[in-house]
């Protein structure tokens, strides 16, 4: 971050998380505003010569060239690493650019990854086809199986990588013990908590390295725009910013914006998402068509004791395992009036997906058998319309 976005936050560093969200942006220009203004400039001027010589040398910071920095993006940056407890930062153009800018940034070839078995599709496309392009393998332990991880840590393990809860089949890790597990290693742990957010969950208070945020889903929630987030420990970050400065998967300073403000309405979102999502989740257990329901508050989600310990509610997603596999749950989604059906999650308007056939189609059969990703498993991003327009819908595309 340059020296823009760490100062003039506007709060006290013990406010609250919802003050801090509200508050924390860049300074004051002389124009006076009271809302950040958009940076659209590729480029900044430099005071002089020897300005410019310095900001290049990193002597000392500020804003070069919008690959590098923006005021937009710092702001960005600077308020996750407030709401996250993270020393540094860096903003990518995706989700996915800041997963690959973390770990390609931190492994060389001869170098192994260890990682949870439940992740994100496209993760797993990074683990299994491009980064064996460069000698980089990986290996997957079971969340169920604590003694599988030290069993697969080798002398050429560089990072773990773990989502909890995972995407879709909310499965959680225990941060305490892995963050315990990775410190006594001296390896990296690096958390998506795309699914909590900041507001519900904070791994780096549980040992993790560094935190990554889609902030396409809930930071934005409106499904507005693109955008990825890492936050972490500042020895870490720096090489993910020498990656990023250099390989250029750069946040514009429109969705930086667009981002920082809101985040500004993340905790009541968040309220209301994990509030319908637990009504939609006890409303739907027992239901004649639904074979299964996963939701971390809902005490029958195997690991809801953990859930209760390093999360302060369930989150917005709920998942529906149909009875009928494939064919039931095709009909269900093309019976659906209010909700959408996509393959974004994390926006004000309820979501469903049929992951098995979208965002986990390019894993093989066995592969989503080995994550509990069934034919009938529906992935529900619960929304903020009332609740019970979002069951009423629901419920009638799930009649026979």
């Amino acid at each position: 971050m340059s020296d823009t976005s760490s100062s003039g936050t506007g709060s006290p560093a013990a406010a609250h998380f919802e003050t801090l969200a509200i508050r924390a942006q860049a300074p004051v220009t002389p124009a006076r505003e009271h809302s950040v203004p958009l940076y659209l400039t590729s480029s900044f001027r430099f005071d002089d010569a020897e300005h410019a010589r310095a900001l290049f040398a990193e002597e000392m910071s500020g804003n070069i060239y919008s690959r590098y920095a923006n005021p937009n993006t710092d702001e960005f940056v600077n308020k996750v690493c407030l709401l996250e407890g993270g020393e540094d930062g860096v903003a990518t153009a995706s989700g996915m650019s800041a997963v690959f800018t973390a770990i390609a940034a931190h492994v060389a070839s001869g170098d192994h990854v260890l990682s949870a078995r439940a992740i994100f599709g496209s993760t797993h496309q990074l683990f299994t086809r491009v980064l064996p392009k460069w000698g980089v393998t990986s290996d997957y332990a079971d969340i169920a199986d604590p003694a599988s991880w030290e069993r697969l840590l080798r002398p050429t393990t560089k990072l773990i990588y773990v989502e909890t809860p995972s995407n879709p089949g909310l499965e959680l890790v225990d941060l305490a013990w892995l963050g315990s597990l990775a410190r006594a290693r001296g390896i990296p742990l690096v958390v998506d908590n795309c699914f909590a957010t900041p507001y519900l969950q904070r791994p780096l208070t549980h040992g993790a390295t560094a935190v990554i945020h889609s902030a396409t889903k809930y930071m934005d929630g409106q499904g507005r725009a693109l955008g990825g987030v890492i936050v972490g420990d500042r020895s870490f970050m720096a090489d993910c910013r020498f990656f990023a400065r250099h390989t250029g998967p750069a946040m514009s300073a429109f969705n930086a914006w667009m981002l920082s403000k809101s985040l500004e309405t993340l905790a009541v979102r968040m309220d209301r998402h994990c509030s319908n999502a637990l009504a939609v989740a006890r409303h739907f257990e027992g239901h004649p068509a639904v074979q299964a329901v996963r939701y971390p508050y809902l005490p029958s989600h195997p690991q809801h004791e953990l859930a209760r310990r390093q999360m302060t509610q369930g989150g917005g997603i709920v998942v529906l395992e149909l009875a009928g596999g494939l064919s039931r749950s095709g009909r269900f989604l093309d019976r659906l009036r209010l909700a959408s059906h996509s393959a974004n999650l994390g926006d004000t308007r309820t979501i469903v997906t049929h992951p098995a056939s979208t965002t986990h189609s390019k894993l093989t059969g066995a592969e989503r058998a080995a994550v509990a990703i069934t034919d009938g498993l529906i992935r529900i991003s619960v929304g903020l319309e009332h609740m019970g327009d979002i069951i009423d819908d629901l419920e009638q595309a799930l009649a026979d």
